[in-house]
């Protein structure tokens, strides 16, 4: 029961991954997304969840065995870390400047973050 938990959970993070993704992506030629949300909201609303979802799911399930659940950690953090390597490259430095961003300090974190979910996601496969 707690690996079908589990695979939900990480199923709804690759979700809101996509959807995140899919509306970046729209905002870039209009830049306005689908999504009536500025970029900090659409962050909280759907970075911020398929973050926590995936170690949630890893630690309800950490004593199963489940290469599913492992290979969908995996697809999560690289969609994560596909964010951040994203964040790094579209976004012109003197345009963050002016807002007052730091690029850096908004890709490392997903970039480590990340990694350790791949590291999850590695250590579920191999207890499978």
């Amino acid at each position: 029961m707690a690996t079908k938990i589990s695979i939900i959970l990480t199923a709804i993070s690759i979700g809101l991954l996509v959807i995140y993704g899919t509306d970046v992506g729209a905002a870039q030629g209009s830049g306005e997304g689908f999504l009536p949300i500025d970029h900090k909201a659409r962050g909280l609303g759907l970075g911020l969840p398929s973050i926590i979802l995936p170690i949630v799911a890893f630690f309800i399930s950490r004593k199963e065995p489940s290469k599913i659940l492992g290979i969908m950690l995996i697809i999560s953090a690289v969609l994560i870390m596909i964010g951040g390597i994203t964040v790094l490259a579209i976004t012109d430095p003197s345009e963050a400047e002016k807002m007052g961003r730091n690029v850096i300090a908004e890709a490392a974190p997903l970039l480590g973050v990340g990694a350790f979910i791949i590291a999850l996601g590695v250590i579920k496969l191999k207890k499978s």
